[in-house]
């Protein structure tokens, strides 16, 4: 089909006529509504945003000699962070002397993971990094 002929159609449909690969022999163009395909472009553009927003990491931080209400509520947090498909970072920080129960921290530690695990999955085991006690979750995706 020639240029004018094309053109004339999209023309007559209400449509534009877009070149689609001009390198090829001949030419390769389309006849479309190049509005819609805008309007599409910036659709996908935006979910794209939307789901690296979904990548960002929540902390969770614990105390040794923390009560059991308080660590169910802060469980609790964590399951709903991981629901809603964050990155999670339990931490536990020793201060002052602390430092001298080590296990106590780490049998806490073990805990968090035994009550996130049908909720989301440990990437490593719980570390002692300086002062503080670090485990990183992924969210489980059901």
């Amino acid at each position: 089909m020639t240029f004018q002929r094309a053109l004339d159609v999209a023309k007559q449909s209400g449509l534009d006529l877009v070149l689609v690969a001009d390198n090829a022999t001949p030419p390769v163009c389309r006849i479309i509504n190049y509005g819609k395909v805008i309007y599409e472009q910036r659709k996908k553009e935006k979910e794209q945003r939307k789901l690296q927003h979904a990548h960002k990491a929540k902390e969770i931080k614990f105390g040794c000699n923390i009560d059991p209400h308080d660590y169910q509520i802060k469980i609790n947090h964590a399951i709903d962070f991981l629901k809603k498909s964050y990155n999670l970072k339990a931490s536990m920080m020793f201060k002052g002397r602390e430092m001298a129960h080590k296990e106590l921290g780490f049998g806490i530690m073990q805990k968090v993971v035994k009550d996130l695990e049908g909720h989301g999955i440990a990437e490593n085991t719980p570390r002692l990094i300086g002062r503080s006690i670090i485990i990183n979750f992924n969210p489980a995706h059901h």
